[in-house]
């Protein structure tokens, strides 16, 4: 991948779920809602300064929002939740 360039869509990986996980708790007290699940979909992301994941998740009932993650590329394993759905969309389709 080029540096600044999105990857293409990519099925989900054990990786992209730890990182998911890791900012369930944020994401949740964020928009004041519990999810039912929590499974990655799939995935891009992109290197630039930061790596960046773009993040489409299953969280039960049909709904499918896409959260932003980024992690410092100074090997620091530091995870901040930068982008999610305000206020939460229920999207029913599995695009």
């Amino acid at each position: 991948m080029m540096t600044g360039g999105l990857s293409r869509a990519r099925s989900a990986t054990p990786e992209i779920q730890e990182i998911a996980d890791k900012v369930r708790s944020l994401l949740e007290e964020k928009t004041n809602e519990k999810y039912e699940k929590f499974k990655v979909v799939k995935y891009k992301s992109q290197v630039f300064q930061r790596r960046n994941y773009f993040i489409k998740m299953d969280v039960g009932a049909g709904c499918f929002p896409h959260i932003k993650v980024f992690r410092r590329i100074s090997g620091e394993n530091v995870l901040e939740l930068s982008g999610y759905p305000t206020p939460p969309k229920k999207i029913k389709t599995q695009e």
